[in-house]
């Protein structure tokens, strides 16, 4: 059995991580942690401690793993807390503004001999998961592009953010970590990147666009847009390869059912129906054209706890390692360079 426990009882907690932990008999969420105590929107869990003091936390010889569920800028400076009295530490994404800070968390973490890691969860996203399952059946040939989308319609969002532009608020940061560590944990280090992060509604404005080409060895270009103004999506995923193309239009249902409180464990969560399939174009050896569609497979976000208990109870290496982590926020610092250098913020 892994304890658990939360700093932060909102709608990361609440979505993204605690209807996972219920579905496994091998974790046990012992305390959750707000300045509001047991005050909140979200129905709790029977059976928790639900505390306004961290020392409850900290003093607790059962908890085993803390998990910080906060505003994105606290989450060094509570990691490190974590860390400082020697507990396991998952902190959810963007796990620190910058590349040196998540440095000085993982050699911290080493030196106490603690395990410390990022929240990234859509690693286990349906669509994602298909994707692969395409490329490793080899009907595609060599790969020669991947196209990754990640889009909205929400004009309001960027319209009513008003200057000054602050680089520790950012769309690339802030949905970024989603696409570009799918990448990374796939296709691996790229051997150069470049980026194209932008203010549509201009200077002074929030981040509300980037596209980022990341190139591998031979053809291979992995390009992850996004933006806060395309009227209609894009599609989730378009793979290239010498002999085919596979086009996967939506995303992961996981993030929709959880906003219908549609929970996992429950009949059809996060399962494609036949409309949401993906087709897969292709011509195979003896030079014959196919069309069809592709089961999309079931994802699963409690995977990435799986992942954790192994790491913590069994000693098993971590899913996303220190290096991954480290390179994605690199990754992302650079791409933001520029914007900050036209802001005067470098």
């Amino acid at each position: 059995m892994l304890t658990i426990a939360y700093i932060g009882n909102g709608k990361s907690a609440n979505r993204y991580h605690l209807p996972f932990v219920k579905t496994r008999d091998n974790l046990r969420v012992k305390t959750i942690y707000s300045p509001s105590g047991s005050d909140t929107p979200w129905a709790p869990m029977d059976g928790v401690n639900y505390v306004d003091n961290l020392d409850a936390i900290w003093n607790d010889p059962e908890i085993q793993l803390v998990v910080v569920c906060t505003p994105s800028a606290t989450h060094v400076e509570i990691a490190r807390q974590i860390l400082q009295h020697g507990k396991n530490a998952l902190v959810e994404k963007p796990f620190a503004p910058s590349a040196a800070e998540a440095r000085e968390l993982f050699a911290l973490a080493k030196e106490k001999g603690l395990f410390l890691q990022s929240y990234q969860n859509r690693r286990y996203d349906s669509d994602f998961l298909t994707v692969q399952k395409v490329i490793e059946s080899g009907r595609l040939g060599d790969l020669l592009e991947v196209e990754m989308h990640y889009d909205y319609y929400r004009p309001e969002v960027p319209t009513k953010q008003v200057p000054v532009f602050t680089p520790k608020r950012t769309y690339l940061f802030a949905h970024g970590v989603h696409t570009i560590d799918q990448v990374l944990s796939y296709f691996g280090s790229p051997k150069e990147v470049r980026s194209d992060v932008r203010q549509l509604l201009g200077p002074g404005r929030m981040n509300d666009y980037f596209d980022i080409d990341l190139f591998y060895e031979g053809p291979l270009k992995v390009s992850v847009k996004s933006s806060y103004f395309r009227v209609k999506d894009r599609p989730s995923f378009v793979v290239y390869g010498t002999k085919g193309m596979f086009v996967k239009e939506t995303k992961d249902r996981q993030e929709d059912h959880l906003k219908m409180f549609y929970m996992p464990g429950e009949p059809g969560f996060g399962v494609d129906q036949p409309e949401h399939y993906g087709t897969l174009t292709y011509y195979d050896d003896d030079g014959r054209y196919h069309e069809e569609k592709v089961i999309s497979e079931v994802g699963d976000y409690g995977r990435m706890y799986d992942g954790i208990y192994d790491a913590i109870i069994n000693g098993a290496p971590q899913v996303v390692t220190p290096e991954q982590t480290i390179e994605l926020i690199s990754i992302l610092e650079d791409g933001l360079r520029p914007m900050l250098e036209r802001e005067g913020q470098a």
